[in-house]
């Protein structure tokens, strides 16, 4: 850790992460470490979050760190359990319940002058998710909110360095949950908010001239804002040194390749482009499973990338556009994850070919990178593009891949987000996308009876795609889309809306 820092330990919470995105927001630098391992203390650390998580702290099992060490240091929050773990290890008393909080309740501060709800209005809502309940507090602590149900929904210990809250402050669900979290880190941990994308930037483009030198490296640059931006900051810091492969897989959206090219190449990167549609649609040929298709999608990938590649003298490294979330997946709380999906890095490459990995955004989680490359002056149409699948519409073409299946696809899906722009409705969808389905319908065409092709249009908003809504578009403009999809693609005869949300319904289709 470069900069000053909160160090947030993980007990296994699925909003662990959603702490760490907050006080990013707030230019406060922050990592997240699982509680079976963290890094040792040193004079960049300025306090310690303790995040919730799914035990009990009466279990005989349950996670537990030792506490006196960070805490004779610097100040502690614990948020839920980290807060029951707090009371417990200090001598307090946390019973099951049977008065239960889940979901909203108003928050009565009973001390007003405490540094940790400056600005927090009294009867605030907060969100609540906790099955044990704090009984008793330790010497030297006191209560400084409860709700109708629970007399220490917050305490702190009366030296004001430990603190602990029986809410969630990062869920937008706690209305004054950033100013809480802003009162921890900058009035009590003394933060002055220093990461910054300038300082970021500047701090990594040093760094990678130093550990770079003149050495060459290659990267997989998809079109995404992650290799996107990526490649910029390479191109800053080594210039001519870095080689962007472009594999054109031939499931991209209509005129992507074209829109790749000449967008990044007018930023002065190296670009090489292979155009290897074929060699994947040959490969997909009456292949319907969706995690096959995937497989082989990924390694056509890496074959046609190492191909490439290997026309290159003396590389050394590969760049990837790793970002934090995952690595924070691969030390989570429960081990590193079952499955890794094959299409996020060109995964094997690096041990195949003998090359290094520099990894340039492994540090920033994906808002940190759109805000990082609007700094590096990137076009706003570029950094706030839908996410796309890295298999493409590979995975939106339900059942077998043909190239006809993949033009009436990209037609179709050309239209829908054309009109989405045009309508001003593109910003406020998180992500839209057309499904063509094994499915042919009847249809009526001038005096002609049809059999064709149905599509699903697909838009959802959501803040990080853990979880999503349909989006409510307006009739007017989903009459236009499925007239013109109709009347203009040829081999589609029927459109319908998906309706469904995540949970119980994932994103994409497959």
């Amino acid at each position: 850790m470069q900069h000053e820092a909160i160090l947030i330990i993980d007990f296994g919470s699925q909003f662990t992460q959603l702490i760490a995105r907050r006080l990013r927001e707030l230019n406060v630098y922050c990592e997240i470490h699982p509680f079976s391992h963290y890094p040792a203390f040193h004079e960049n650390i300025k306090g310690v979050i303790l995040s919730g998580g799914p035990a009990s702290v009466r279990d005989e099992d349950a996670p537990r760190i030792k506490l006196n060490g960070m805490m004779s240091k610097v100040p502690v929050l614990g948020i839920c359990y980290g807060a029951q773990l707090l009371v417990q290890d200090l001598g307090g008393e946390v019973k099951s319940s049977q008065k239960r909080e889940y979901g909203r309740a108003k928050l009565d501060i009973r001390n007003s002058n405490g540094l940790l709800f400056e600005k927090v209005s009294d009867q605030s809502q907060v969100w609540m998710s906790h099955s044990d309940s704090i009984a008793r507090l330790p010497e030297n602590f006191e209560i400084i909110a409860g709700t109708e149900t629970i007399p220490c929904a917050a305490y702190q210990s009366t030296d004001k360095r430990i603190f602990g809250l029986q809410f969630h402050p990062e869920v937008v669900h706690t209305e004054a949950g950033m100013e809480i979290l802003k009162n921890f880190a900058f009035n009590i941990c003394g933060c002055r908010g220093d990461w910054t994308p300038s300082s970021f930037i500047e701090e990594t483009i040093d760094s990678l001239k130093e550990t770079l030198k003149d050495d060459k490296v290659i990267l997989g640059l998809s079109g995404g804002v992650d290799s996107g931006v990526a490649a910029l900051l390479l191109h800053k810091a080594i210039g001519k040194n870095l080689y962007c492969i472009f594999v054109d897989n031939g499931l991209l959206r209509k005129n992507e390749a074209k829109q790749v090219i000449e967008t990044y190449g007018g930023m002065g990167l190296h670009i090489i482009h292979t155009d290897a549609s074929q060699h994947f649609y040959e490969a997909l040929r009456g292949v319907s499973d969706p995690e096959q298709k995937r497989k082989i999608i990924g390694r056509v990938f890496i074959e046609e990338f190492d191909r490439q590649a290997h026309k290159i003298d003396n590389v050394k490294w590969l760049a990837q556009g790793t970002i934090y979330p995952d690595v924070i997946e691969s030390v989570s709380v429960k081990g590193p994850s079952a499955t890794i999906k094959s299409h996020h890095n060109v995964g094997g490459l690096p041990e195949k070919m003998h090359l290094k990995v520099v990894e340039p955004l492994r540090s920033l989680f994906k808002d940190e990178v759109r805000r990082t490359g609007m700094a590096l002056g990137m076009k706003p149409e570029l950094l706030n593009r839908h996410p796309f699948p890295g298999p493409g519409l590979g995975i939106r073409i339900l059942g077998d891949i043909s190239a006809d299946k993949v033009r009436m696809l990209q037609e179709a899906d050309s239209v829908f987000i054309d009109n989405l722009r045009k309508s001003a409705l593109y910003d406020k969808v998180w992500q839209a996308a057309v499904i063509l389905l094994p499915v042919q319908s009847v249809g009526v065409m001038g005096d002609e009876r049809t059999y064709e092709n149905a599509v699903v249009l697909r838009a959802v908003t959501s803040v990080d795609g853990m979880t999503a809504d349909w989006c409510h578009l307006p009739y007017d403009f989903m009459a236009k889309v499925s007239n013109e999809i109709i009347n203009n693609v040829k081999g589609i005869n029927r459109v319908v809306y998906d309706i469904s949300s995540k949970p119980p319904a994932t994103i994409e289709w497959e």
